[in-house]
C-alpha cells in the first residue's frame, strides 16, 4: 500500500510542480469550475428540449439522476469511508503543494469532480452520441481534462482522479443501461 501511495505522491508532484506553465496556472482554476461550463450546460439542455422535446427532457432528468448518484457515492459514501486527506491538507506535504484554489476541508478520495464529469461523459457517450465518434471522444477528453485540473491546482492526487473517473464511468454506464432497459425510446442513438 505504501508503494502505491509513493507512486501517487510522485505523480502528484510531477503534475503539480513539473508541468506548471504560466498559462495553465491561469486557466486551470477556471477550467475545473462548473461556472465556466454553465453556458455549455444551458446550451445542451436547450438543444435537447428544443430539438427533442419530451424525449430531451426525460434524458436531462435521467442524466441529472445519474450525476446525483455519482455525487452521493463519491462524496458521501467513498470519501467518508476512506477519509484520505487532500494533498493541500496533508501536514507532511502541504507546504510543498502549489495550491491555485481554495483547498477545501473535505476528503480527497475519490475526486467528485472526476466522478461526476465522467458520469456525464459516459452517459452522453452512449445515450446521445454513440454514432458521433469525434463528439463522444471529446466528451471523454473534456472529463479527463477536468480531472487533470484537480491535480494541477493541488486539491487531488492522481489516484483520487483515476478512481473517481472509474467510479463515474461505471455509474454513467449503469445510468445509460437503466434508460436503455426501461426507457429505450429516450435514447438519441
Amino acid at each position: 500500500m505504501q508503494v502505491l501511495e509513493n507512486i501517487d505522491q510522485q505523480l502528484f508532484f510531477f503534475i503539480n510542480h513539473t508541468l506548471h506553465v504560466g498559462f495553465l496556472d491561469t486557466l486551470m482554476p477556471y477550467w475545473r469550475s462548473m461556472y465556466l461550463w454553465l453556458p455549455l450546460y444551458i446550451f445542451f439542455i436547450a438543444y435537447l428540449i428544443i430539438n427533442h422535446r419530451k424525449q430531451g427532457l426525460y434524458l436531462i432528468v435521467s442524466l441529472l439522476l445519474t450525476v446525483g448518484v455519482s455525487d452521493i457515492v463519491s462524496s458521501h459514501i467513498v470519501k467518508k469511508t476512506i477519509e484520505r486527506l487532500r494533498p493541500c491538507n496533508d501536514a507532511d506535504i502541504k507546504d510543498e503543494v502549489k495550491l491555485l484554489v481554495r483547498c477545501g476541508s473535505g476528503y480527497s478520495f475519490t475526486s467528485s469532480h472526476a466522478a461526476n464529469h465522467f458520469a456525464v461523459a459516459i452517459f452522453l457517450f452512449f445515450a446521445c452520441f454513440y454514432n458521433k465518434k469525434r463528439l463522444k471522444w471529446a466528451l471523454i477528453a473534456w472529463a479527463a481534462s477536468i480531472g487533470f485540473g484537480q491535480i494541477y491546482v493541488g486539491v487531488h492526487y492522481p489516484f483520487d482522479v483515476l478512481f473517481g473517473a472509474i467510479l463515474g464511468s461505471v455509474i454513467g454506464y449503469l445510468g445509460y443501461q437503466v434508460v436503455k432497459k426501461y426507457f429505450n425510446g429516450l435514447l438519441l442513438n
